[in-house]
């Protein structure tokens, strides 16, 4: 009897060990977080600098589009992005005449709103104090194999302000923050003035770009049809919440912008709305269900736009369900035109010689960095 109440006591612990050692079911089926990459903007908007302005509000898209093309372990990231200006004399001098537009953030249509936004005037550039802030300020991820990086454009000298740059670039790449430098003049000049020392000292890229350049986009076959999905996406955008109807409009003014340049811009937005990284769920229904944020059929009436007050909860799930259906139509559309259309452009490229400019500055950066994070890009 004692040997039965012995192995009848061992039975019950070894399946307590078992129990306890065992993922939940809630454990299996969490998703794996998506890789981040977060990327900070620190545009300099002294009175010289309206090439820059120009370059970064036209080229936007075209950078997010290298994004999408990048995999960590075959998951795509979500990115972020962060925006500020410094260096106008429009700003307080008390905030060292710079100023946080945008924290980190994956609403590519409000980045892309503040830069076209964005006016020159007057010039005390404080470079050391922006990346401080810069720095210090924004949530950064915690993750070490996210990748994280400000990039900093400017064309005065790197040392101005009482914040001295190389504690401010240490102490960035101490966190596990790169420092680029974007010098908009010579290449030696920036040497000189210290934006190569403030790359070298944050494991980031020292780069020379011609920020009075004009763009020249090339025009391609596909940009037409390209462009015509792009609009018809914007249809199976369903906003929901306080925000909703907001952010939606400013979805139809960033398409505006994008057009007002060339078709090649609004060509590069639409690839964008393409891509995973284009992501809404804050104010979108699809998106955010996609994510699991919200359950269509427990949403509060309030929230819904006029054209699903009226429905069952079904009926909710059936019009999202086929709104999903729809985007991810035109979206694998659009990324089959892109593939040509990059064929096309790569060798007229080919064609043509030039200084580098912000978006490329910026993509050769991105790409060298995120392969020390293991992200390979699809080409």
């Amino acid at each position: 009897m004692k040997q039965f109440r012995v192995l009848t006591a061992l039975i019950v612990m070894v399946g307590l060990a078992a129990l306890f050692a065992a993922p939940s079911s809630a454990q299996q089926d969490k998703p794996k977080p998506k890789p981040l990459i977060q990327l900070a903007i620190l545009l300099d908007t002294s009175n010289s600098m309206d090439g820059l302005i120009d370059q970064a509000k036209t080229q936007l898209w075209k950078i997010v589009n290298e994004m999408a093309l990048a995999k960590q372990q075959g998951a795509s990231p979500r990115l972020e992005v962060a925006l500020y200006e410094y260096g106008n004399d429009g700003l307080p001098a008390g905030e060292s005449f710079m100023r946080l537009i945008v924290p980190l953030s994956e609403d590519l249509d409000r980045i892309s709103e503040e830069l076209f936004k964005l006016k020159t005037n007057g010039g005390s550039e404080y470079c050391g104090t922006v990346i401080q802030s810069a720095s210090d300020s924004l949530k950064w991820s915690k993750n070490n194999n996210d990748l994280k990086a400000i990039f900093i454009a400017g064309n005065e000298p790197f040392t101005q302000g009482q914040v001295d740059y190389k504690n401010s670039c240490k102490k960035a790449i101490t966190n596990g923050i790169i420092v680029n430098t974007i010098f908009c003049g010579n290449f030696q000049e920036g040497v000189n003035t210290q934006w190569k020392d403030g790359a070298d000292l944050a494991d980031g890229k020292y780069m020379n770009i011609d920020s009075n350049q004009i763009i020249v986009e090339v025009a391609a076959p596909q940009d037409k049809e390209i462009i015509d999905l792009g609009k018809k996406m914007n249809e199976t955008y369903v906003a929901y919440g306080d925000t909703g109807a907001v952010a939606k409009k400013r979805q139809s003014e960033q398409d505006a912008n994008a057009a007002s340049v060339n078709d090649a811009v609004m060509a590069q937005r639409a690839m964008t709305k393409g891509s995973a990284q284009y992501a809404n769920a804050s104010w979108d229904l699809v998106d955010a269900e996609k994510e699991g944020k919200v359950d269509v059929e427990k949403l509060d009436e309030k929230s819904l736009p006029e054209e699903m007050k009226k429905m069952s909860k079904e009926e909710r799930k059936q019009y999202i369900e086929k709104k999903k259906k729809e985007r991810a139509d035109i979206q694998a559309k659009i990324n089959l035109l892109r593939e040509e259309r990059d064929k096309y452009v790569a060798e007229q490229r080919k064609k043509e010689a030039g200084d580098k400019t912000l978006d490329q500055a910026m993509i050769d950066a991105i790409r060298a960095q995120a392969a020390k994070k293991n992200y390979k890009f699809e080409k």
